[in-house]
Parts: structure tokens; C-alpha cells; sequence
């Protein structure tokens, strides 16, 4: 975060103020700010602001995009979600609950109300709420008792962190699984509590896990999230798999979810399904590396160090004529990284393409596809259309995933090392 940001901001005192964009024109006003409360009286960490837009919609603006709190101004930068904000498991409105509660000075044992609480930037970037601005009870005559501000860990109270400790305490256990492990501890929870952790996820992070749920389990998972929460955590999975899933959760309920979708993922997604589940259309991606001929070994190595790309999509880069973005132009063949990691950084990948490298059609079968990586030790193949044109990309993973039997995640579910217990 950059630019002039106060060290402290009072909350109650920030709502009503202008929101601006870079530009400088208006974007809305600040409504409330969103919080998640922790455990053990560790102030809460500040996840964004709530910003009315014009037609009175209020939408979620996270804290990361803001770069200024000054003079009686909030400059925001980046792209909006115009959604209406709702609040979700785990998530506190720090005006809508926690102003005007009544709690406890823990020094005196005596009854305080809340009338401002203050947030402020720590050296790791996040915002927490570690300023309490507090009313006494009044005495004798006098309507309104002392003011003060205090610590966060000098008071006691806030009913909402409380009854939420185990809670808090779960997700925080779970923080740090390996998608394909948290997807075995959601599909072992009660519903109500699956329904909870789920809530609390962020899209992207959900995305990883239903990828990583067995059939059944991920059908009534998604089933649970209200529509435009479930289309935005499609929009984050991988084309084949949201195919996958949309497959199974039937056609009413399909449609109205790919109608919720943003219309780049699902004309991806819909593209997957009017292919056969278990043919090479079906199972591939439609977002390989796709390159043109005068980029260099620079470019394809930047491109495979990208963390959200898996290890199989990494292995090989795909070269295209323009344009590049699936289908494509003529398919003109790859590089894999081996050959990148051996070739200096100025090469150009035109020069060291592999013309060879033959695709397969998008009808191919599941036994041509296994077949094909299996003779040629690949793990990942183009799918190709009969003008040439790469559709999209194979990986083992997914040949694996159609190759072994349903229950196969329950199976290595029960040989699992990861223990849960809800606390």
C-alpha cells in the first residue's frame, strides 16, 4: 500500500467520507469497514471498507486498494466488484456491530460502550484494530460519563468473538493445508460447519479445494453457496474442472449459475462442455502457455514461474501464431522447460520450437490421450483442431483423474497422514 495513509484512523469518524478514484473522480462514500475477530483478544485484522456507490449499492472496496486516508478523502485504486457486499461467515461489520456495545475494562472491572474504534497499519501491511475509544457511565447529574481511548487487549466483551472462538480457532488450523488435505478435513465436518469454512474461504482458495473434492461432496457443496458466490468461485477454477462440475450439478442449475458467470470464464466453461466428459476436449484447459515465435527464453520462463500455474501446464510451453489466446492461431509446436533452462535468456523460442510435437483431436478418447503421453514421456499434449488451431492443453493430472476409479480420493482420504479434530 502506498501513498498518504494516516498512522491512525478512527472508524466511526471515517464513515461518510468521499471516495475517490486515481483520477480524482468520485466512486462513493464509505458506509462501514469489514473486520475478521481473532482469538485470545488479539485485535481484529481490517479485510476492507464498505463503499455506497450510486443507486445505493454498498460493495466491498478491500483495504488492500486503498491508497490514501487524508484530507477528509479515501483514494482507491484497481478494478471494482460492483456485487452487492453481504457478509459472510467470519466477517464483522465494525460499525453495524461492534459501535454502541456495551463491554468491560478489564483493569476495573467496570461496564464501558464503545464509541469509536481505531485502526492502524503494522509493519507487515494488514490493518488491525487496536484502539477501543470508550464512554464511562455517567454519575450524579451527568448524562455521559469520561471518554478515553484504550487498547484493544484493555477490554472484554465483544459477544460475537466469543461465541465465535472455535470457530476461529478452526479456520486457523486449517489455514495452512494443502488444498488436496482441506478438501479431506471439509468432507469429514458436519454440514452446517462445511457450509461455515467454505463461507469464509476466499474464491480462489475454494476454487483449489472443490477441484480436490470428490463428486458428491462438491455437488452439495456448491449447491449450499448463494448463486453469484458459487459463479464467482467457478470463475476461479480451471475450465475443464468448472465444466466438470457444472456437468454434475444439472442443466437448470448450470445455466443459471453460467448466466452469474463473467462472460470470458464462461464462454471458456461452455466451450469444455459441448465436448464429450471423457474425450480429449472434455478433460483438456483452454489456458496452456501460449506463446508466439518472437518471444524469448526471458518471457517463457517468467511465464512458467508463475505460481498458479501447475507443474504439468509448466512443463512445456505452446507456440502459436497469433492469436494467442485459445483457440488459437496455427499451431506451430513447443518448448519444454528443460530446453528453456539450457538456452540463454535472448534466444528467441522461434528458434528452438519443437515442430515435431504433434497434438491430438478434440474428439480423441481417453485411451488415445493416456496412450499418447505414455509413448511419448509428456506431461502435458496439445489438443488441436483440424485447421490447426491449439484449443487448449492436456496435463497428466487430469488423464489420471478420469483414468482412476470414483472413489479414489476417498481411498487416499483414508491413507491419509492429516488428523482433524474440531475444537
Amino acid at each position: 500500500m502506498s501513498g498518504n495513509l494516516l498512522n491512525r484512523v478512527f472508524l466511526a469518524r471515517l464513515a461518510g467520507t468521499a471516495v475517490f478514484d486515481p483520477n480524482g473522480d468520485p466512486v462513493g462514500k464509505v458506509r462501514d469497514a469489514v473486520a475478521t475477530l481473532r482469538t485470545n483478544n488479539l485485535p481484529p485484522r481490517v479485510l476492507g471498507l464498505v463503499v455506497e456507490v450510486p443507486l445505493r449499492r454498498r460493495i466491498f472496496v478491500p483495504i488492500t486498494r486503498v491508497t490514501s486516508i487524508d484530507n477528509g478523502a479515501v483514494i482507491i485504486t484497481g478494478l471494482l466488484n460492483m456485487r452487492r457486499y453481504e457478509t459472510r461467515s467470519g466477517e464483522t461489520l465494525v460499525l453495524g456491530d461492534m459501535l454502541d456495545r456495551s463491554i468491560t475494562l478489564i483493569a476495573a472491572n467496570e461496564p464501558v460502550v464503545v464509541e469509536d474504534l481505531g485502526m492502524e497499519q503494522n509493519r507487515t501491511g494488514d490493518w488491525l484494530i487496536n484502539r477501543v475509544h470508550i464512554m464511562r457511565a455517567g454519575r450524579g447529574l451527568r448524562r455521559k460519563g469520561a471518554t478515553s481511548t484504550v487498547a484493544w487487549e484493555e477490554v472484554i466483551g465483544f459477544a460475537h468473538a466469543e461465541q465465535n472462538q472455535g470457530f476461529a480457532n478452526l479456520l486457523s488450523t486449517l489455514a495452512n493445508l494443502r488444498a488436496a488435505d482441506l478438501a479431506a478435513v471439509l468432507q469429514d465436518l458436519p454440514a452446517k460447519r462445511r457450509v461455515e469454512v467454505a463461507g469464509a474461504l476466499d474464491d480462489e482458495r475454494l476454487a483449489d479445494v472443490l477441484e480436490e473434492m470428490d463428486e458428491s461432496n462438491r455437488v452439495a457443496l456448491i449447491a449450499e453457496l448463494e448463486g453469484e458466490r458459487a459463479a464467482d468461485v467457478l470463475g476461479e477454477m480451471d475450465p475443464d474442472d468448472a465444466a466438470d462440475l457444472l456437468r454434475e450439478i444439472g442443466q437448470e442449475r448450470a445455466q443459471a449459475l453460467i448466466e452469474l458467470m463473467e462472460p470470458g470464464d464462461a464462454e471458456d466453461v461452455l466451450r469444455l462442455m459441448n465436448y464429450e466428459e471423457y474425450s480429449a476436449g472434455g478433460m483438456m484447459t483452454t489456458e496452456p502457455i501460449v506463446m508466439s515465435a518472437d518471444y524469448s527464453v526471458a518471457d517463457a520462463l517468467a511465464a512458467v514461474r508463475q505460481k498458479e500455474i501447475s507443474p504439468a501446464l509448466a512443463s512445456q510451453v505452446y507456440i502459436a501464431r497469433q492469436p494467442l489466446e485459445t483457440p488459437t492461431g496455427r499451431f506451430i509446436g513447443t518448448v519444454h522447460y528443460q530446453r528453456l533452462l539450457r538456452e540463454p535468456p535472448s534466444t528467441l523460442l522461434g528458434s528452438i520450437v519443437d515442430t515435431d510435437s504433434k497434438g491430438v483431436s478434440p474428439e480423441a478418447s481417453l485411451n488415445e490421450v493416456s496412450s499418447h503421453l505414455a509413448s511419448y514421456n509428456m506431461l502435458s499434449l496439445p489438443v488441436v483442431d483440424a485447421n490447426a488451431r491449439l484449443l487448449g492443453a492436456i496435463t497428466v493430472d487430469d488423464v489420471l483423474d478420469h483414468l482412476l476409479p470414483e472413489n479414489w480420493r476417498h481411498n487416499h482420504r483414508e491413507k491419509s497422514p492429516v488428523t482433524y479434530k474440531e475444537v
